[in-house]
């Protein structure tokens, strides 16, 4: 697939479901009491998105593997906040599963990305 736009790339497409998960669980229950750990996740988690579409930009290929290693370490860190909500008890095993899983696909699919245009040229 060409990829023309940034909405073209399937890491940006899986980053953009992890939002709206996260966005999902802040948004009910305990967990929307906590403006600390909400906000941190929130930002974290659109933070995955947000470097995908911005390296797309980037003025190089460096550049872009640069944003897509920022993405990864954004999901690391959803991840690690989803442990710190679980433990509070603001989200069930299956709610802590299902989004731990998705910040999972989006680091994997990242990391995939960046293989890519480290062992390819790109054309204009």
């Amino acid at each position: 697939m060409l990829i023309k736009q940034f909405e073209d790339i399937d890491v940006w497409k899986e980053a953009r479901k992890l939002v709206n998960m996260v966005y999902n669980l802040t948004n009910k229950g305990l967990f929307k009491q906590d403006f600390g750990l909400k906000e941190q996740i929130q930002k974290a988690a659109v933070s995955c998105m947000s470097n995908v579409a911005e390296g797309f930009d980037s003025d190089t290929k460096q550049q872009f593997i640069q944003m897509l290693s920022y993405t990864k370490r954004s999901s690391s860190e959803v991840q690690s906040e989803l442990y710190a909500a679980i433990d509070r008890k603001y989200i069930t095993e299956k709610e802590f599963g299902d989004t731990y899983n998705q910040a999972k696909s989006v680091r994997k699919l990242a990391n995939g990305f960046m293989r890519y245009l480290k062992n390819n040229r790109l054309t204009g």
